[in-house]
């Protein structure tokens, strides 16, 4: 099955949308104790990409050998993850070896998209 991903976070909480041709679900959560006010808002979106991936996978939305597309609205994202760019902060390197295990392991197909700011219907989750 293919699905769209989209996902944001700040500093208090993260969100994601999976859509496919027969549902969309959204959710959000607060950071945990640890990262609440502590990670920054591109560490907050490695985290909502992780978590998210997770938790789908987990609820039987993403099986096994599906495709993803997952939407990216920061560049930095964008580079990193679909040309393995480098990254020096030690966070987001470790949410990355987990994105990728999860990828890897489930044999997911991924398609990275980058996306504008406005384009992400992740983000309206955040303030709720």
């Amino acid at each position: 099955m293919e699905h769209v991903y989209f996902f944001d976070g700040n500093q208090k909480r993260i969100s994601w949308v999976i859509q496919n041709e027969k549902t969309s679900v959204e959710q959000y959560r607060d950071h945990a104790e640890n990262y609440l006010d502590i990670v920054s808002i591109e560490q907050s979106k490695y985290i909502a990409l992780h978590v998210g991936l997770f938790w789908s996978i987990g609820r039987f939305i993403i099986k096994n050998g599906d495709f993803v597309k997952i939407m990216l609205d920061s560049k930095s994202m964008y580079e990193h993850l679909s040309n393995n760019t480098a990254n020096s902060d030690s966070f987001i390197k470790t949410r990355t070896k987990f994105i990728k295990q999860l990828i890897d392991q489930r044999k997911l197909v991924i398609k990275y998209e980058l996306i504008k700011p406005e384009q992400n219907i992740a983000i309206s989750a955040l303030s709720l």
